[in-house]
């Protein structure tokens, strides 16, 4: 089984954030959780690996991600290798309060993307070159800044990141402490019942009978609210779940397989390396490296 070290910060609750900047050589500190949310910009480091929730990924020589409260994380040297003759990896981090912006802020208006961010915030948010290029000079500048303006800084530096068109969701909903709040009511009551349901069958019809819909309009309203099929989005709660059980555990991959609702060995372990670009073992043979850690 997987454990997760888990960080005790040094913010206090009479401050609104903490930064730290640094350069360095490589990453040693293990894959770790803490309450806080954290947004990490790191220039110079490409090669080095990209732990978040269930997700892996080598980054580039910009890097900038937002992550949740409670969320598994961490960046590893991997393939980062420092020479005399090129930069050290650059790094800044900043740690804010989950409750910064209490919830009756965020249904201001003026608030929704910012609201919707630190919603996604819980599957950790990728953001794009364009978008780096844009803020880095900000986040960087952040660091001398002290007391309320430097508050205002961040609260711009989010509304920024919460308007970018270039984010990415990294990791599964499972992995989320405050899942996403639907615009719909009935979108809620569907994934809430996949999410209760998913070691079961759960048919076309069935779910469709579960939204009071016909099985045509429900396609097309999954379809228009998801951007994807009934099946595409049952199977990633599924393979989110897998992924999990993956990582928590030492049950053998066909008896995840038949946990999680996939009655075919063969389909899941498609599925999965179609999804997750490794196979279910490979997966947890890469975690199992990058998170054997001792809570503490």
């Amino acid at each position: 089984m997987t454990e997760y070290f888990k960080e005790v910060t040094p913010l206090t609750p009479y401050d609104c954030f903490i930064f730290f900047a640094r350069e360095k050589t490589e990453f040693d500190f293990p894959v770790h959780s803490h309450e806080e949310f954290e947004l990490n910009l790191i220039l110079n480091g490409k090669g080095v690996n990209r732990v978040v929730g269930d997700h892996i990924g080598e980054i580039n020589d910009m890097e900038l991600v937002l992550i949740g409260s409670h969320v598994p994380h961490a960046w590893l040297t991997h393939k980062y290798k420092y020479t005399e003759n090129t930069a050290k990896i650059f790094e800044i981090t900043i740690q804010f309060h989950k409750d910064l912006l209490d919830d009756k802020l965020l249904q201001r208006n003026q608030l929704f993307y910012v609201k919707d961010l630190m919603d996604k915030a819980g599957s950790g948010v990728l953001f794009g070159r364009e978008t780096i290029e844009k803020i880095k000079d900000r986040i960087i500048s952040i660091t001398s800044n002290k007391g309320f303006y430097s508050v205002i800084e961040l609260l711009t530096i989010l509304h920024e990141l919460s308007v970018s068109s270039d984010m990415e969701l990294l990791c599964n909903d499972c992995y989320r402490d405050v899942h996403h709040h639907s615009e719909s009511d009935r979108l809620d009551v569907i994934l809430k019942y996949m999410n209760d349901n998913f070691q079961n069958d759960i048919s076309h019809s069935q779910i469709a009978h579960v939204a009071n819909m016909t099985e045509v309009s429900f396609s097309r309203f999954i379809k228009k609210r998801t951007g994807k099929t009934f099946i595409d989005v049952l199977n990633e709660i599924r393979l989110g779940q897998a992924s999990r059980q993956l990582i928590d555990s030492y049950a053998t991959v066909s008896e995840i397989a038949f946990r999680t609702g996939f009655k075919n060995l063969s389909y899941f372990n498609r599925v999965f390396k179609t999804k997750k670009g490794k196979t279910p073992l490979e997966f947890r043979h890469d975690f199992h490296k990058f998170g054997k850690k001792t809570i503490v």
